[in-house]
């Protein structure tokens, strides 16, 4: 086994936090608030050297005597400028959150959209290999919900069976988004479990 000490405290802590969360052992309880304490800046200290090692990156591109890679210089530009503001302000500062804020929002829609691109042409590609009824029944309630939801009609006004309908149509992405945060969830869980029995050893590498 590669890395038997690291993984004997990797289980041993594991055990205890565990043991802390469902047995109300007075002796384990200190210990667990310890252990999770500790998981801040250890979490910190991973985050910060991925940021370092981000830049670097970045750096080599900017400097690459072969393939030199001009966007690279953005985004040290936007991490200095927010860095710099973040000293400055404060990182409660309002003006401050209101610069990540717009930061933040453009790359959120920009990579909506690529995911929204790359769906669509993906789904276009499925439907070219594998043609039938559900390709067809698909691109017609597709064509048929963006005309509704567009608000060119408003028959959803005047009658209520469709208004009805396109609210519960509206709630479908709160079921799935719970039904994503479900599925990290249990990735969570059953990486937790392979890392506790040994199986998953990301520490020795």
């Amino acid at each position: 086994m590669r890395a038997p000490i690291s993984t004997a405290i990797a289980i041993a802590t594991g055990l205890l936090i565990l043991l802390g969360a469902f047995l109300p052992i007075p002796v384990l309880l200190p210990i667990r608030q310890i252990l999770l304490s500790w998981t801040i800046p250890v979490a910190a200290t991973a985050g910060l050297i991925a940021i370092l090692n981000l830049l670097s990156v970045h750096w080599r591109k900017l400097n690459s005597a072969r393939e030199r890679d001009y966007y690279s210089i953005f985004l040290l530009l936007a991490f200095a400028a927010t860095f710099a503001a973040g000293l400055i302000l404060g990182p409660t500062d309002p003006d401050f959150q209101k610069i990540v804020t717009h930061i933040q929002f453009p790359v959120e829609a920009s990579l909506m959209g690529v995911l929204t691109v790359t769906l669509t042409y993906a789904s276009i590609r499925l439907f070219q290999r594998k043609r039938g009824w559900l390709a067809v029944l698909f691109t017609a309630s597709t064509i048929l919900f963006l005309i509704l939801l567009s608000g060119f009609l408003n028959i959803s006004e005047n009658i209520p069976f469709v208004k009805d309908f396109l609210a519960a149509l509206n709630t479908l992405p709160i079921a799935g988004a719970r039904g994503i945060l479900l599925g990290i969830a249990l990735g969570s869980i059953t990486t937790g479990l392979r890392i506790l029995i040994g199986a998953d050893r990301p520490y020795s590498g």
